[in-house]
């Protein structure tokens, strides 16, 4: 198999967890770190990636472009994919791998295309690359089948066919349900508590509602080290409900509870550095003690 140049922005959680997944298998992957913070360059340097100056030295040494970042940054990152591949020597495809709407991905789309350049839209269902769980690039678009070789190790690579905006569509749906889920799970916790009654509600769920009671156990003490990037990912899950005709509200709740929680304390950890033995109940504390 050829041997590819992949660009990754940025080093992120997920992002360098890929970039160590293709170096395995041979590729070599680049990325920007110039007013990133010391965690991104760390990451980089420990997943082999390549750091270049800027974002046409990045397009000048890359076959594929791969955006993985916080969604409500995506579109402004593909405006200045765009400004620099007008300057650039070759076209590298552009691979959004973040959670937007639809619509913002058909806007993405006019804004690359209008300058000649290709598209291919990712979904990515599961967790980083190397954590023993499938992680899943779901593909679509008329180009989707030339990153087929991502595919291997702990990448699983599902082509939706050419409709641009299938990946968009099944990862919009797909965290409309987990994560609107999670954050109800968290909201009736943080209610009780400061209700009150949060031992007994806790008790009850431990009674009757032990699959959920095993998933808070597992997740809401580490939630806010995600829900900042995930308020965004709300607020395109909203646009899309809304232009469908369901209402919008439901997650535009969840996003203000992610950024309830982004905003405790416990928003400054990230999944790397968050505290593995800190307890649900000081968890819910430091929650709680946020609001009032």
């Amino acid at each position: 198999m050829k041997n590819f140049r992949v660009g990754i922005i940025s080093a992120g959680d997920m992002g360098h967890a890929v970039a160590r997944e293709l170096f395995k298998r041979g590729h070599t992957t680049l990325t920007i770190v110039k007013n990133r913070t010391d965690l991104t360059k760390d990451r980089a340097s420990r997943s082999n990636m390549k750091v270049v100056s800027g974002m046409k030295q990045l397009l000048d040494n890359s076959d594929f472009v791969f955006s993985i970042m916080p969604p409500d940054q995506a579109y402004e990152f593909a405006a200045s994919f765009v400004a620099a591949l007008k300057l650039s020597r070759d076209l590298p495809v552009f691979v959004d791998c973040n959670a937007i709407s639809p619509e913002t991905t058909l806007s993405m789309n006019e804004l690359i295309s209008g300058v000649g350049g290709k598209m291919i839209k990712v979904g990515i269902i599961g967790p980083p690359p190397g954590m023993n769980t499938p992680t899943k690039f779901y593909a679509s678009g008329e180009n989707a089948i030339l990153i087929d070789f991502i595919a291997g190790g702990d990448i699983q690579f599902l082509n939706l066919g050419s409709n641009l905006i299938y990946a968009s569509a099944i990862k919009i749906c797909y965290a409309a349900l987990t994560k609107g889920v999670m954050a109800l799970q968290s909201s009736a916790l943080i209610a009780a508590e400061l209700l009150g009654v949060g031992e007994e509600l806790q008790g009850e769920l431990k009674d009757s509602q032990n699959f959920h009671w095993r998933l808070i156990e597992k997740r809401v003490s580490r939630l806010a080290c995600d829900a900042g990037r995930w308020a965004g990912e709300m607020d395109q899950i909203s646009e899309t409900y809304q232009m469908l005709g369901l209402t919008p509200n439901l997650h535009k709740g969840v996003g203000d509870i992610f950024r309830l929680l982004e905003m405790s304390p416990l928003g400054n950890e990230t999944r790397e550095t968050y505290d593995h033995n800190r307890s649900l109940q000081e968890s819910l504390n430091i929650y709680k003690n946020s609001i009032k």
